[in-house]
């Protein structure tokens, strides 16, 4: 069974809705970080991501306290949410940018052990006693990406790399980038079900004692963008000093490179959401 032993979600700018969500279950837990709208808002609700990712936390653990498997979890949520949005939806998306997903980083207890299952850069991070952090998910090379791809966009048109995602310079190529969601190499948490297809997921070895801190990219930015800790020292820290503490040294540094030209992002601080359990 998993034990909570903290939380944390937190909004990039408190006059924002936060787009992350977490739930979890005694079997099963889950972070999702919903991606900021590009447009206007379709669905009810804060934000069209705020919508998806919450919708989506609550009907995975819904779905693992029935007793389904995790794949089987992800396709009924992954249906859930299609369902709902054509349901609810103000009118059809004109483009796919209009589309709310979300980045999951999904663990669960099934037959055979611990499975990880994940889209997008939310990160799962894996302490097992007596041995290195392993992470799991491809958040490290995902955040390295788009370093890269934020510091080549503020060259290009002569801005701070952490101008406002909204700027005319950043929008175009944001929409060109969420168009290719789901038609092909990238996939995420949305409203298509056939998304179930394409989820990434892991055997993850977690006996008794171990620990898992999953969050989203933003929380886990203190490791992949700053540089601030490794795997190991970020879960040995958040253990000692709490999850509050390490979001506050997460919005100092943000706060101390503001434009983002220290460490290139579209945002100065985005949502950073994060759960640390322990397999008992």
């Amino acid at each position: 069974m998993l034990e909570v032993l903290d939380s944390i979600s937190i909004p990039g700018n408190p006059e924002k809705p936060n787009d992350d969500a977490f739930a979890h279950i005694e079997r099963a837990a889950v972070v999702m970080d919903g991606a900021t709208g590009l447009g206007d808002q379709l669905m009810p609700g804060k934000s069209d991501a705020a919508w998806l990712s919450a919708f989506g936390a609550r009907r995975l653990m819904a779905y693992m306290r029935d007793g389904a498997t995790p794949n089987e979890a992800v396709t009924a949520a992954l249906f859930d949410a299609q369902t709902s949005y054509e349901a609810l939806r103000k009118r059809p998306p004109a483009d796919t940018w209009e589309t709310p997903f979300s980045s999951m980083m999904f663990v669960a207890e099934d037959a055979q052990g611990m499975e990880a299952l994940w889209f997008g850069d939310c990160a799962a991070l894996v302490k097992r006693l007596g041995a290195s952090v392993e992470i799991v998910g491809d958040a490290l090379d995902k955040r390295r990406a788009e370093a890269r791809r934020v510091a080549k966009l503020s060259e290009k048109h002569g801005l701070s790399p952490a101008s406002a995602s909204n700027r005319p310079e950043y929008l175009d190529a944001l929409r060109k980038a969420r168009n290719v969601v789901n038609s092909g190499e990238h996939w995420a948490f949305g409203p298509d079900v056939r998304a179930a297809d394409h989820v990434a997921s892991k055997k993850v070895g977690a006996p008794k004692g171990s620990v898992l801190l999953l969050c989203s990219d933003g929380f886990l930015a203190l490791a992949s963008d700053y540089n601030a800790y490794d795997a190991d020292a970020l879960v040995m820290a958040a253990q000692s000093k709490g999850l509050k503490a390490l979001c506050d040294e997460l919005r100092a540094i943000e706060r101390d490179d503001a434009e983002g030209r220290k460490f290139p992002r579209f945002k100065t601080s985005d949502d950073a959401t994060a759960l640390l359990l322990r397999v008992v």
